[in-house]
């Protein structure tokens, strides 16, 4: 995708301080993060989706607050957007310890490009469609490989998650992510809010008399706060996939130096490979086999399902792909950016090329996102149909195995 092709169709987003966030190629060639004001394929897919909530009534009387001119105490870190927010907490985390390292970069150290369809897995009563790694992967993966040492915690008991946050921040003075629910964060747009267990921000202050937090929310374009309150019910949100117990993480102690990037980002490289090509079969949901498991899937959901519940369905696939945790085309975008970036720090001119192939095939996925959202909204001149939606995932099942493959390949010369 190209700088200029970053859509800008501002509606649910208005008047609100959340905005996506796209990695886009400029006129040079060169990847860089653009902000964009929405997309009618994202508020398409929305909109079927709130037309079956359950939670209409409650959503009509949520009231968006603004961020407040914060006094307490706070750590001197910057805000910066990012595409995807577990990217964003950890990018924070790094760079209040001295170390600078770019999303894609972060994305791609840690293997964080993947594929699940989940179908035995729930998300607001429909699949679970993944473009990237299980949360919490990546900050594990990351600060493994850099040997950071890091603490993660949960709790059964929220005053304790609260005091535990409390002695990080303000006694070790140490930013802490957290990871939270959607439903109930208060500067969110009503319309974006569903029951989503596995949002991160970073905690970076506090207002004690106020009783409010400063947080760095890769979504939003600036700073915001959050009462006490409401952090508390948002980190121990009750709905969704799984509960969080109050879940957050921190950074204890980072080394003297870092190791070598280069080693790291070719073993990183093969990881990834590794985990889209070499799943089982007896495992289809994942990898590549999973891409090929929904390519064939999607093919008969009208038969089986009837046309509303089809409909449905295929909405959630664009929410996943191209809302909820930056998506199919988005993480395709970042990984592409890695590459990239990867051939300049390392000098291996070649995985500019494969820069530029899995940007064709994020330009498919996204290209999919929009077909589907046409069709279920009766759109267009052409005709489109799950037959046709099926094939074209199997087009890019097919690009992505021969990526992938390639890559293989191709980095194994070097680490041998």
């Amino acid at each position: 995708m190209k700088v200029s092709e970053v859509p800008q169709d501002l509606k649910y987003l208005k008047g609100h301080i959340v905005r996506d966030q796209d990695y886009a190629v400029d006129s040079d060639g060169k990847y860089q993060m653009v902000m964009s004001d929405g997309w009618e394929a994202k508020n398409d897919a929305l909109e079927l989706a709130l037309e079956e909530d359950k939670d209409k009534e409650e959503r009509s009387r949520m009231e968006v607050k603004k961020p407040v001119d914060f006094q307490g105490f706070e750590l001197d870190i910057s805000h910066q957007a990012a595409a995807h927010c577990e990217n964003g907490s950890i990018s924070s985390l790094l760079r209040y310890e001295g170390i600078d390292l770019s999303e894609p970069m972060i994305f791609g150290l840690a293997s964080g490009l993947y594929f699940a369809h989940l179908p035995f897995v729930k998300l607001g009563g429909y699949p679970v469609t993944a473009f990237r790694t299980f949360p919490g992967v990546l900050f594990k993966r990351i600060t493994k490989q850099l040997n950071i040492k890091t603490e993660t915690r949960r709790f059964l008991n929220k005053d304790h998650a609260m005091q535990e946050l409390d002695k990080v921040l303000m006694e070790e003075k140490r930013p802490v992510g957290c990871v939270v629910g959607m439903y109930d964060l208060p500067y969110m747009p009503p319309e974006y809010r569903f029951h989503f267990n596995g949002h991160n921000i970073c905690i970076i202050g506090k207002d004690e008399e106020r009783g409010l937090y400063s947080v760095l929310d890769s979504n939003a374009t600036q700073k915001v706060t959050i009462s006490s309150d409401d952090l508390r019910k948002v980190r121990f949100a009750k709905n969704g996939a799984y509960p969080l117990f109050g879940l957050m993480y921190w950074i204890r102690e980072v080394p003297q130096q870092l190791p070598d990037l280069r080693p790291m980002v070719l073993q990183s490289i093969r990881k990834t490979c590794y985990c889209m090509i070499h799943q089982s079969h007896f495992i289809p949901w994942v990898g590549i086999n999973g891409i090929f498991y929904l390519a064939e899937s999607i093919r008969h959901w009208e038969d089986k399902m009837g046309r509303r519940k089809a409909m449905l369905h295929l909405a959630q696939v664009i929410r996943m792909s191209e809302e909820i945790g930056t998506g199919g085309a988005g993480f395709r975008f970042i990984y592409a950016a890695f590459l990239q970036e990867a051939a300049e720090k390392t000098g291996l001119d070649v995985l500019n090329d494969y820069s530029d192939r899995i940007t064709a095939i994020g330009d498919q996925w996204r290209l999919f996102a929009y077909k589907g959202s046409r069709f279920f909204k009766n759109r267009g001149k052409e005709p489109c149909s799950y037959e046709e939606l099926g094939t074209m995932l199997k087009s890019i099942g097919d690009q992505e195995l021969a990526f992938y493959n390639d890559l293989e390949k191709t980095v194994d010369e070097y680490l041998h």
